[in-house]
Order: structure tokens, then C-alpha cells, then sequence
């Protein structure tokens, strides 16, 4: 029993999430939470000062894993394509493990930023951009890549066809996110064209 309180803050937030990924932050209002929860309005704030307050738990809390996972990826003492993999594998591995933060971000984040209290997102989005920026550099340096391309417009192609894939990629056994990210990485690095027979 004296884990019911983190327990319902998380319920809180899994219901505000699935909430805020369906209908929107604007749209979802503490009411919709609370009916969703089976409690009052007025008791939500007893967990959250505000619907804001949840937003920013969600989403931090995906971004920080975001983070974290990067990092790594970073630190690892891989070639550019190995880097370019394991980017790819830690960020369907994220959507996996926060498919709503994720859909609410793609969705929201032009919105929330304009909010005071989200101006970490703008500098969050340019961190995932100097990662992914970075690994795409050093492999045109190293010839791994082409170097005819705009490193930027990549990047905007792989980030979208990743992340943007939590609106209609489901896993399942005979496909699960492992093989979609293999998938993802063949394409984007070997292209769609057959390779000559020999």
C-alpha cells in the first residue's frame, strides 16, 4: 500500500499521455484526465500543479532516455555506419519504450515551444541534431558516406522516417523493432536498387 501514490501518478501519467497523443495538449483538458482515471479534477492536483506539469514529465522523461542512449552511441568506439546503426536501433528502441511522449513531441513541439515552460525543447532538438550531424560527418570525411549530399537534409530524412514511424509501426513477433531498424539502415545506406549478381 505505500506504493499506491507513485502509482497513481503513474496511472496519471499514462492516461494523460495516451490522452495528450490522440487528441492533443490544447484539446485535452484535466477533466478528460481525471474521467480517464476515475477521479476528480480538483484531485489531479494533489499530483501535478497543472496540465502542463504532465506534458513536461512525459516528454522529459523520453528525452532524457533520448539523451542517454545517444550518448552512448557516441561514446562507443564504432565507425561512422556502426554510429549511424546504433542511432537508428536507439531511437525506434525510444519510440518502443515511449511511443506517446514521442507522437506528443512530433506533434506538439512547435506548439510547446512557444510555452515559457518548454524552452528546453528547442535546445533539446538541437542536440539530436548535432548527434545525428556528427555521425553523418565523420562518415563523409571518412568516405563511408556520400559527401554530395546535404548532411542537414539526410539527417531531416532519417529523423522523420524514425520517429514518425510511431504512427503506424506496430512490432510483432515475425517483425520486431530490431528487424525494422536493420531495415531502416539497409535503406538508408544501401538504397532500394538490387545488387548486381556476380
Amino acid at each position: 500500500m505505500a506504493r499506491e501514490p507513485g502509482d497513481r501518478r503513474e496511472r496519471i501519467l499514462a492516461s494523460a499521455a495516451g490522452l495528450f497523443a490522440r487528441k492533443g495538449v490544447s484539446a485535452t483538458t484535466v477533466r478528460m484526465i481525471a474521467d480517464e482515471v476515475g477521479m476528480l479534477s480538483g484531485s489531479l492536483y494533489h499530483h501535478f500543479d497543472s496540465k502542463e506539469a504532465m506534458v513536461d514529465e512525459i516528454v522529459a522523461s523520453y528525452l532524457e532516455d533520448l539523451r542517454i542512449r545517444y550518448k552512448a552511441v557516441l561514446a562507443r568506439d564504432t565507425d561512422p555506419r556502426a554510429k549511424l546503426h546504433d542511432l537508428v536501433v536507439a531511437s525506434l528502441e525510444v519510440v518502443e519504450a515511449h511511443p506517446h511522449a514521442t507522437e506528443i513531441y512530433q506533434n506538439e513541439v512547435n506548439y510547446l515551444t512557444e510555452i515559457e515552460r518548454f524552452g528546453y525543447l528547442k535546445s533539446a532538438g538541437k542536440e539530436v541534431q548535432s548527434t545525428w550531424l556528427e555521425v553523418i560527418n565523420a562518415g563523409v570525411r571518412d568516405g563511408v558516406f556520400r559527401g554530395d549530399l546535404d548532411p542537414k537534409v539526410l539527417y531531416r530524412l532519417m529523423r522523420d522516417s524514425v520517429w514518425l514511424s510511431v504512427r503506424w509501426f506496430k512490432p510483432t513477433k515475425d517483425y520486431p523493432v530490431s528487424r525494422f531498424a536493420e531495415d531502416c539502415i539497409s535503406l538508408f545506406l544501401d538504397g532500394l536498387g538490387t545488387r548486381p549478381l556476380n
